[in-house]
């Protein structure tokens, strides 16, 4: 199964279903829409749930909007810069939309 990962801090957004769409460079628009992957902490690998991939689109940044920025559960001024500080020079984007198919029980 493949997996994606992400900061433990959108953790809780992804599990609450506030957020819904990621931004990524082109070393990650591989994923293929209809296919579930597992969600993983990138600090510690640690599995939290399942999504599911609903579809994978190109975008250069200048054309990121405020209805980008509600998907990520931010303003789209910390939406920029967040993508600015992991992806820095960098203007082909791919928004991999998702939606929370499971999350795993930890207790």
């Amino acid at each position: 199964m493949h997996q994606i990962t992400f900061y433990q801090r959108f953790e809780a957004d992804i599990l609450s279903g506030k957020k819904t769409i990621t931004i990524r460079d082109k070393s990650e628009k591989d994923f293929i829409p209809e296919t579930k992957v597992e969600a993983l902490t990138h600090e510690e690998g640690r599995a939290f749930g399942f999504l599911k991939i609903l579809s994978v689109e190109p975008i250069q940044i200048n054309f990121l909007n405020d209805s980008h920025a509600q998907q990520e559960n931010m303003s789209l001024i910390e939406l920029k810069s967040t993508i600015q500080s992991i992806y820095p020079n960098t203007q082909q984007l791919f928004i991999i939309a998702f939606q929370l198919y499971s999350s795993i029980d930890l207790e």
